[in-house]
């Protein structure tokens, strides 16, 4: 198999690694991971794995030291690591590779915290985030999402730890650490390794769900979970199959985080931005635990198909959120075996009002990129590209709007028939976007009338994958928005007088809309008009992270000083680059002197991730 993707050294065409054992220990005084990790590796001939930043110890096999090269970095991808096998592998036999290593001060996987920097300030804190190529700065491998392993966690820390896999009970201790132990026995790329180490305290959430946070946020974030999270497992299974990972669990992390949240198996990686106090911003977890399915079950081949796992878990989140407020609004709380799924207008407003807020990201998106350029399609090139580089809602939303156009194409009846043959197809393994199109093509061409079958001919597959700038807009079901622009409208008239009245019917979401339509105003409301609307809407001094950050790109557009001190504290305590970036790209435009200022006191407290895309915003990079 000839590698198909283009941002990975590793030779993985060659041989395979099936298992992967971690044995670390975390040094919270030097930031540093330090151990091993067995690579367990199918038939091999030229041994080359990946790096970036690692410093390697030793290479040994069958307790034999190995010859091994590690050669010159290629940026933006890091060093391959060469390793000579005198007598050879035969096909189909495994190697086990033992290597030894340790991270570096340049590790770009792993986010270490002081105590001052975490909720409760007593104890440090470090996790990882190795989307999209990351993973190589922690542990040599095959960084790609077209190579999946099983996985075993070994990690050693004086304070406890979780990791993506199942707990596995273990009373070895010595030197004051304990040692924590994982196993992942559903194959995963390496993008989805995951570790935290804290201190950290669990609550049950669910039937199969535990949520981990700081002691100081248990209880916060135990009530803001607690009432979906078996309502979402079992609409998703409904909608795809049973769920194969066993636990279904939430880590919630300091709020530097760059993420809503990491799709990070068994246990999701998730930002204090969703613990709001209302319960609005759970949508996020929808979104993550649609994951276990579309990119962690069934995912991408390389970073260029990036909308197979984005556009397929922002359709079902949308599909799962449906159901949920559907339920809701109809009083079938404990009935879910009731609701039937594929009803073509089941949920249409609930679903459809989710999707034109997120067409609204889509457009930012777009005119941020510019209509024409190459990353605002559906399949990019990223040959030379860092695959952050293309980081945006583009795959997302653009992926989510040709499912929908498929999905309105045959019919939601038989799109929905089409989801979990699709998953199964393609469980435990990775595709592109032309085998996705063939499995498509085979299952309408075995089911459905001549109607369908003639609609599915008539696709424009090509144009739908290359085609720069927005997809064709559809003809949204507005019950939910009408009454958020309406209010907007009002807002253009400078003699308007707001109410709190006019938002205490509205849902956070649809607050949102509202000022996502405000946010369009051109020209833009005056300062005193924007600080009027945050005042009375009392938006500035809400816990809702989204509506903050939403409200102070109106505030920061009109020019309205007075809110400068709340954008410069939010963009202080929250790393999560849906807000923060935005924020900073306004401010710059505002104050540049401050947004500056600003970025230089806190670029410390953001992960790598962010602060590397800040400095491109901000012309430093």
């Amino acid at each position: 198999m000839a590698p198909r993707d283009p941002n990975t050294l590793a030779n993985y065409g060659e041989w395979l690694t099936k298992h992967t054992t971690v044995n670390f220990k975390v040094n919270f005084e030097k930031q540093r991971l330090e151990g091993s990790v067995l690579l367990e590796l199918e038939s091999l001939t030229d041994k080359q794995s990946h790096t970036n930043y690692l410093s390697i110890l030793s290479v040994r096999s069958d307790s034999k030291d190995l010859q091994w090269t590690l050669k010159d970095r290629v940026a933006p991808y890091g060093s391959p690591l060469h390793v000579t096998v005198p007598d050879g592998v035969p096909q189909n036999e495994i190697l086990k590779l033992d290597i030894a290593l340790e991270t570096t001060k340049d590790c770009v996987g792993l986010q270490w915290m002081t105590p001052a920097q975490t909720g409760n300030k007593k104890h440090p804190y470090v996790y990882s985030q190795c989307q999209a190529i990351l993973a190589r700065s922690i542990f040599p491998c095959q960084d790609t999402p077209d190579v999946k392993s099983t996985f075993t966690f070994n990690i050693t820390s004086p304070l406890p730890v979780v990791a993506s896999g199942i707990p596995v009970p273990s009373d070895k201790q010595g030197d004051g650490d304990k040692l924590f132990r994982f196993e992942q026995k559903v194959p995963i790329p390496s993008y989805l390794f995951a570790l935290a180490s804290g201190d950290l305290e669990k609550a049950p959430i669910g039937n199969r769900s535990v949520v981990v946070t700081g002691p100081e946020a248990l209880e916060e974030a135990k009530w803001e979970l607690e009432n979906d999270m078996d309502k979402f497992l079992e609409v998703a299974e409904k909608l795809v199959f049973d769920y194969q990972w066993g636990q279904y669990n939430v880590l919630v992390l300091p709020p530097s985080f760059a993420y809503g949240g990491m799709e990070n198996p068994i246990f999701t990686f998730a930002t204090p931005t969703i613990i709001s106090g209302d319960r609005q911003n759970v949508d996020v977890i929808a979104h993550e635990l649609a994951h276990s399915w579309s990119g962690n079950l069934v995912g991408c081949a390389s970073w260029e198909h990036f909308w197979l796992n984005e556009g397929w878990t922002t359709y079902l989140e949308r599909r799962i959120g449906a159901v949920i407020q559907y339920a809701f609004q109809s009083y079938y709380f404990f009935r879910w075996q009731c609701l039937e799924l594929i009803t073509p207008a089941y949920g249409a407003p609930q679903f459809d009002f989710s999707a034109i807020i997120g067409w609204k990201a889509l457009e930012d998106s777009v005119a941020l990129f510019g209509a024409d350029h190459e990353f605002t399609k559906l399949i990019i090139n990223h040959k030379d590209v860092d695959p952050e580089d293309a980081f945006s809602t583009v795959p997302y939303e653009k992926g989510f709007h040709f499912l929908y156009y498929l999905d309105g194409l045959v019919g939601r009846e038989h799109f929905d028939k089409f989801i979990p043959h699709y998953f199964k197809t393609w469980a435990r393994k990775s595709l592109d976007s032309f085998e996705f199109k063939q499995t498509f093509l085979d299952f309408f061409e075995n089911y459905g009338n001549d109607e369908i079958k003639q609609k599915v001919a008539q696709i424009p597959w090509e144009e739908r994958f290359y085609s720069p700038g927005l997809p064709p807009k559809p003809e949204f079901n507005t019950a939910y928005v009408d009454n958020c622009l309406a209010l907007a409208e009002k807002w253009k008239r400078v003699d308007y007088e707001p109410s709190l009245e006019d938002v205490e019917s509205f849902t956070a979401n649809q607050i949102l809309v509202f000022l996502q339509a405000v946010q369009a105003f051109e020209p833009s409301l005056q300062a005193e008009r924007s600080h009027l609307l945050g005042t009375t809407y009392k938006i500035s001094a809400s816990k809702n992270v989204e509506l903050k950050s939403a409200y102070y790109l109106i505030a920061l557009k009109a020019g309205d000083r007075s809110e400068l001190s709340g954008v410069v504290d939010l963009l202080s305590s929250v790393g999560r680059m849906k807000y923060v970036r935005p924020l900073y790209r306004q401010l710059n435009e505002l104050d540049r002197d401050l947004a500056l200022k600003t970025f230089e006191e806190n670029k410390d407290f953001y992960p790598s991730t962010t602060r590397g895309q800040l400095e491109k915003d901000l012309g430093l990079k």
